[in-house]
């Protein structure tokens, strides 16, 4: 679903051949591949080892170091742009991590950063929506998303702007994620990851089957009419599940 804001991402930075770009929160690599096939040079961070090697491994030949933001392992000035793909809508800190990031950008150096519109809604929520319909409270010990207070448009401004950045401009982007609503419940409701998927974890089996029918139920009223998906004349049970995002520019 992420991949829909690469483009538009890389747009906002004003990325293109020979621009000295530095992704952050690069997970599988797929806003640095994209960097690099515009010509860019580009290196990349990323909180998890593992998710560092991905992105070497589909972007051979990428400077990826292991850093959790705020620290941010460059001199001052080193990149033109500076980009991150929903990264900073996890950041524990977003105002430090800025600072950070307006340092290692050269003078008038770009900056552009997308998070999700708070509270989700659409895609990002059906699992929660699900929970909420089948009567399953959220436990107490699992927070709200850090970034919940910033997930609007003048917030994400004021944010990015408080941080020293100049001619920040937010924008809501939306799209339709077609995907198999199969798929959709294994990666948000049973892959343990996420705070929904922490949450179904916790509950017994009749629990999640209850969580599930409400689910199987909520997604059915996004479902893509026959020959709608244009691929090979047929929707195949697929659903079209609205996304909601921002997407902040700004320059150093």
């Amino acid at each position: 679903m992420t991949r829909y804001m690469v483009g538009p991402l890389l747009d906002a930075a004003g990325v293109a051949a020979g621009t000295r770009v530095l992704e952050v929160g690069t997970g599988p690599g797929f806003v640095a591949a994209e960097a690099v096939r515009r010509g860019a040079e580009v290196s990349a961070l990323d909180a998890d080892p593992e998710m560092a090697e991905t992105a070497r491994r589909n972007v051979p030949g990428l400077d990826v170091r292991v850093a959790v933001l705020p620290e941010v392992p460059f001199p001052d000035g080193t990149f033109d742009a500076v980009v991150g793909n929903f990264v900073i809508n996890h950041v524990g800190a977003p105002d430090a991590a800025l600072t950070e990031l307006r340092r290692v950008l050269r003078p008038e150096g770009r900056l552009a950063l997308s998070c999700w519109v708070m509270p989700g809604v659409g895609a990002l929520a059906v699992v929660r929506d699900a929970m909420d319909a089948a009567g399953v409270p959220w436990p107490d010990d699992i927070p709200p998303s850090p970034f919940m207070e910033y997930g609007e448009a003048m917030a994400f401004r004021r944010l990015v702007a408080e941080a020293g950045f100049a001619d920040v401009a937010v924008e809501e982007v939306t799209w339709e994620h077609v995907v198999d609503p199969e798929e959709w419940w294994e990666t948000g409701a049973l892959s343990r990851v996420g705070s929904n998927g922490v949450a179904v974890s916790r509950q017994d089996v009749a629990t999640v089957a209850r969580i599930k029918a409400e689910y199987d139920r909520l997604v059915a009223g996004y479902a893509v009419p026959d020959g709608a998906d244009g691929a090979d004349g047929a929707s195949g049970g697929l659903v079209a599940l609205p996304a909601h995002a921002l997407l902040a520019s700004a320059r150093h």
